[in-house]
């Protein structure tokens, strides 16, 4: 069923790039100081897809949903998986005496 009215039930994600003027540093060089880049909105981040600067309500969204997926991928490389003979050793294989795990030693 598709659905036609309302909001999208997921919030679609929009590739991001770093800002063409700034180079993703969010600021640009003035003639004294650094001043905040008025091209990505001082985010450093514009859409991938045409280089122009997202509103600052969806940019929070964008860079939250952007957070998400890389402390997701930071806490998979924290936890390793075991692979190999040591998988079978590490992990449960139900096939000890009540479906406990079986060794072999």
């Amino acid at each position: 069923m598709k659905k036609i009215h309302g909001p999208a039930f997921k919030k679609a994600v929009i590739e991001l790039d770093k800002c063409p003027l700034c180079r993703g540093r969010a600021v640009t060089k003035g003639l004294f100081h650094e001043l905040p880049c008025d091209h990505c909105n001082a985010s450093g981040w514009v859409a991938a897809a045409n280089g122009e600067a997202l509103p600052l309500d969806e940019l929070v969204i964008q860079l939250s949903l952007k957070l998400q997926v890389a402390t997701r991928q930071i806490e998979q490389l924290k936890n390793p998986q075991a692979s190999g003979p040591e998988e079978t050793y590490q992990g449960s294989n139900q096939r000890g005496a009540g479906g406990t795990n079986y060794t072999g030693d």
